[in-house]
């Protein structure tokens, strides 16, 4: 996989098929999530990445990770390359 296959609103899914958001754009060797995509609460209205490590393969114009949704968004990140 190149991160160079990653497209802008191609949705982002975990192992299990789950939507975990939509990309915005590659930035630093992380997936750059959409706002409308990142987070709930505290952590909504603001982007989250995800390491392009976790990228499984893409799949049909999406983005599959290599772990459960649930899982996956554990890994999410801040800007600041901190843990949500």
């Amino acid at each position: 996989m190149q991160a160079s296959e990653i497209k802008p609103h191609m949705e982002v899914i975990g192992a299990d098929g789950v939507h975990v958001g939509t990309v915005d754009r590659v930035e630093n060797q992380r997936i750059k999530l959409t706002k409308a995509d990142s987070g709930q609460g505290a952590h909504a209205g603001h982007h989250h990445f995800v390491d392009l490590g976790l990228v499984a393969d893409i799949d049909g114009g999406k983005v599959r990770l290599s772990s459960n949704a649930a899982v996956a968004v554990t890994f999410e990140e801040e800007q600041s390359g901190k843990a949500v």
